[in-house]
């Protein structure tokens, strides 16, 4: 369809913010280690297992009541919601400390949308329907609804000793040993960001950032929010809070290794390695086609479906896969950007 555009004027984009702090990285170290879908592929998963073996009790205890009740989401909830400037982890816990319990509630609850911030308010309070009215909502969401209830349910005293335990032990064991080299990490990728932020306009920018995610302009979404983070690598990880989309991106090998210009970035090997498969390579052709359900790749490509999923995480990983509507498909320009990528490597 040919299309005259006369409504003189371009379309709104969004703002960029920048942010980083160890207090993002243990958060999401917590989300990771306590994923077991995406266990697997992880970057650090050999380092988490190591970790694992040695680790406190009283944290292993903790992380499976992260796992069964997903609370890892009120972390992250509850760091976006913090207002200090300040990355000093006491001072966030004591501010998860005097958080009022209806309040607790309503910052750990998910952001749906700014038409459901009333329903969210009273399923805060403890309404019955609109605790129903947002399970409803968010019906879609693999663990939404019954996070929700837990919520709900949950004694907050509880609740508030759980995070500030497990939250202060992961920070103690996990990131406090590797701090200094950590912190360097994330401030040379937020300082490399901040730099080409300048040369781009926003949509370029979050698409480099994140390896090729495309993010289009949101209604009420004014602001993106991008994070670095190293725990999670190769996955961005997506949310979103009131009038912002957050993207915790994994931080690129340049911001790991700053001295050495022979380093290929990090998508940049993800995707061919997830090319040098000729299962893998089979799913591109057939996805260059159309889009397909897990069922329909499996069949038409005679696998079992958990070795098909597992193919098809990994190339989600390397961002040249997404998932849409229940289907897998091709990332927009994720194929056509592969040879600007190592072009743009070998001429750096």
């Amino acid at each position: 369809m040919n299309v005259i555009n006369i409504a003189g004027r371009k379309r709104e984009s969004y703002e960029i913010h920048l942010d980083y702090s160890l207090l993002w990285e243990s958060a999401l170290g917590i989300a990771a280690i306590t994923n077991s879908r995406l266990f697997d592929t992880l970057e650090k998963k050999i380092e988490f297992e190591q970790q694992m073996e040695i680790m406190p009790k009283e944290l292993s205890l903790a992380l499976n009541y992260v796992e069964k009740n997903n609370t890892w989401k009120c972390l992250l909830q509850l760091l976006h919601s913090y207002q200090f400037a300040s990355s000093d982890i006491n001072v966030f816990i004591s501010y998860i400390n005097e958080l009022p319990e209806e309040e607790l509630k309503f910052i750990c609850l998910p952001y749906i949308g700014e038409n459901a911030q009333k329903i969210r308010k009273r399923a805060a309070q403890g309404n019955i329907d609109s605790l129903q009215a947002l399970k409803e909502l968010t019906s879609e969401n693999s663990f939404f609804p019954t996070y929700i209830e837990f919520i709900n349910q949950v004694n907050v005293v509880e609740l508030k000793d759980h995070l500030i335990s497990v939250f202060s032990k992961w920070y103690e064991s996990v990131i406090h040993p590797f701090s200094k080299e950590l912190d360097a990490i994330l401030k040379n990728d937020f300082e490399n960001k901040a730099v080409m932020q300048k040369k781009m306009n926003a949509e370029e920018f979050v698409g480099w950032a994140t390896g090729g995610i495309s993010y289009v302009p949101e209604p009420n979404v004014q602001k993106v929010l991008l994070i670095p983070q190293f725990t999670y690598r190769p996955w961005n990880i997506e949310s979103y809070i009131e009038g912002t989309k957050v993207f915790y991106y994994p931080v690129s090998n340049e911001s790991i290794n700053p001295d050495d210009k022979y380093l290929p970035n990090y998508f940049l090997i993800q995707k061919h390695k997830a090319l040098g498969d000729e299962v893998r390579l089979r799913m591109v052709k057939l996805l260059f086609e159309r889009d397909y359900t897990l069922q329909e790749i499996a069949e038409k490509l005679d696998l079992g479906k958990s070795t098909a999923h597992h193919h098809l995480k990994i190339l989600r990983a390397a961002t040249l896969v997404e998932i849409k509507s229940s289907k897998y498909r091709l990332r927009d320009g994720s194929l056509n950007s592969i040879y600007k990528e190592l072009e743009l490597y070998l001429k750096q």
